[in-house]
């Protein structure tokens, strides 16, 4: 197996997640360059996690670093200028969520790697965390026979700082991301329609909606429905998928099935994949598509169908309408 040298480009806090969960695969991982335009966040970060080259400048970083793999953990609203200059120096990279904050953009960074023969993948480590890989597998085995319905709620009081406040796209960009992707990945299938409405609630400071509802209609014609708040000060996690022939009810952490007339679950599965070790393993499978030339299941053209459910539903919410989409992209 081969090592890489990694450098990270942004050093705020999400960067803990990449370091944590690197740091327990060193014979395939050395992050060995860090870069941010911010010296006191560049060095606090360095320092704390022992990396030998820091770079303000991102030219610099490219030229003079010496890596083979970039990990993207910036803001998301300057991921194109980040992004162009790494693929067009040919550098495989791995990009946080959402990897663009708009349809249109994420196109072009997709459409630039794919001319430059570079791969980049997406940390949708939701994928492992939460328990959708898990629910996944559970349904293919069909243990709860064909799935109509998905009942999602994510719902708790989150006040965030920083540039997250400036932005028009909040609650669904920030956590919407992973439930579109996961209702995705455990049906197996595209979106056909969404729905959506917004709100803002006066108890977040920020910009963009801090809560909304959802409606996706699969082309399996599975129904998902998703409520999303920052502003609630109860908190709960909650995705109940509906079978012909039995029900699942997952938080983070386990998965409970329901039969007929159960009072208490007749099967469970455990889950605690946290999100650090998610977080290596979305970068492994960036890694084995280098070694393999295999497209790496969380590659930016898979995802684009995820960032077409998030486009889509704010879309909806602007215009007031139901937007409809074919294969998973708009029409």
């Amino acid at each position: 197996m081969k090592k890489y040298k990694v450098g990270i480009v942004g050093a705020g806090g999400v960067t803990d997640l990449h370091f944590v969960g690197y740091k327990d695969h060193p014979e395939r991982v050395e992050v060995v360059a860090i870069c941010d335009p911010n010296p006191e966040a560049l060095f606090a970060r360095a320092e704390k996690y022992g990396v030998p080259q820091r770079y303000t400048n991102l030219d610099d970083f490219i030229q003079s670093s010496g890596i083979d793999v970039a990990v993207v953990c910036t803001p998301s609203p300057i991921r194109k200028q980040i992004l162009f200059p790494l693929v067009e120096a040919g550098l495989p990279v791995f990009v946080e969520k959402p990897f663009s904050d708009s349809l249109a953009e994420a196109a072009e960074i997709t459409e630039k790697a794919k001319q430059h023969g570079v791969p980049v993948s997406v940390n949708q480590n939701f994928r492992r965390h939460f328990p959708f890989e898990l629910i996944k597998d559970i349904i293919a085995k069909d243990t709860i026979g064909k799935v109509t319905s998905i009942l999602f709620t994510n719902i708790h009081f989150r006040q965030d700082a920083g540039w997250r406040l400036e932005c028009e796209r909040h609650a669904l960009s920030v956590m919407g991301i992973h439930w579109f992707d996961g209702f995705r990945l455990i049906l197996g299938s595209d979106a056909k329609s969404i729905v959506c409405q917004n709100r803002s609630s006066s108890a977040i400071d920020c910009i963009g909606e801090t809560d909304a509802t959802v409606q996706v209609v699969f082309e399996n014609n599975t129904v998902a429905t998703y409520v999303q708040s920052f502003s609630s000060t109860f908190g709960k996690t909650e995705m109940i998928v509906i079978g012909d022939t039995g029900t699942l009810v997952t938080g983070h952490g386990k998965v409970d099935l329901y039969r007929k007339d159960d009072k208490a679950p007749s099967q469970s599965w455990e889950n605690n994949v946290s999100r650090e070790v998610a977080t290596y393993e979305g970068l492994e499978q960036l890694l084995v598509s280098l070694e393999t030339g295999v497209e790496a299941p969380n590659s930016s053209q898979d995802n684009l169908k995820t960032i077409t459910m998030l486009d889509s539903a704010y879309v909806s919410a602007k215009e007031q309408r139901i937007v409809q989409l074919k294969h998973g992209i708009g029409v």
